[in-house]
C-alpha cells in the first residue's frame, strides 16, 4: 500500500496528515474553508485518500497554514511513492471552470521546480488570500520532488482560476502516479 503518515509541529502550525495514493476517504480540516474545499477537490480528482488536520496561527493570516500544509503533503507524497518503480511519471490536465481555463503539466522527476503563471484578479476568496495558491504549489512541488508547471490561459474570477488549478493538479497527479510496470520510468534507471 502506497501511503504515508506525517506530523509537523512548529511555533506557527501543527499538522497531522495521512495520505493513501491508491484511494480512500478524504477528510480535511485546516480552519480555512476555501482551502479545505481546494484540498478536497485535489484529493478527489487525484483519486487519493487524505486525512488532514491543521491548526495554524490564523489570527495572523492563512499563509503559514497553507504553506506548511503544502510542505507536509509534499513530504508525504514523496514518501508514499517509495522507489517510484512502475509509475507513469508524467501527467497533464486542462480544466475549464466557467470563464477560466487552467492547465497543469508535471513530472515526478525528483527534480523539484515550479513554473506558475496565473494572475489572480481578486486578492481574496472567502477568507483565503489568492496569492497563497502559488505558495501552496511551490511548497508541494519542492517537498514532493515534482517538476510542476501551471498556467491560467484566461479567466476573470480568482475563485474559478484557483479551483481549476487545484483540480488540474489532481488530475495530472492521478495520471502520473498510475503504476504501469515494474521498472523506473527513466533512461537513467532511477528517479
Amino acid at each position: 500500500m502506497r501511503q504515508s503518515t506525517m506530523q509537523r509541529t512548529t511555533k506557527e502550525t501543527d499538522i497531522t496528515l495521512t495520505l493513501f495514493l491508491d484511494g480512500g476517504e478524504v477528510n480535511v480540516s485546516t480552519g480555512i474553508g476555501f482551502f479545505d474545499h481546494m484540498l478536497t477537490a485535489l484529493a478527489f480528482y487525484a483519486g487519493i485518500g487524505l486525512e488532514l488536520s491543521a491548526l495554524g496561527d490564523l489570527h495572523v493570516d492563512g499563509h503559514h497554514t497553507v504553506e506548511d500544509v503544502g510542505i507536509v503533503l509534499g513530504q508525504a507524497f514523496r514518501e508514499a511513492l517509495g522507489d517510484r518503480k512502475g509509475i507513469r511519471r508524467f501527467g497533464m490536465a486542462c480544466v475549464p471552470m466557467d470563464e477560466a481555463l487552467c492547465r497543469t503539466i508535471l513530472d515526478i522527476s525528483n527534480r523539484p521546480f515550479l513554473v506558475f503563471d496565473a494572475l489572480m484578479p481578486q486578492p481574496e476568496i472567502g477568507g483565503y488570500d489568492s496569492c497563497l495558491t502559488v505558495e501552496f504549489m511551490r511548497a508541494f512541488a519542492m517537498n514532493s520532488g515534482i517538476t510542476l508547471h501551471q498556467k491560467c490561459e484566461y479567466g476573470d474570477n480568482a475563485h474559478h482560476i484557483t479551483e481549476a488549478l487545484y483540480k488540474s493538479l489532481g488530475l495530472a497527479l492521478k495520471e502520473a502516479i498510475q503504476v504501469e510496470g515494474d521498472t523506473v520510468t527513466s533512461t537513467k534507471g532511477v528517479l
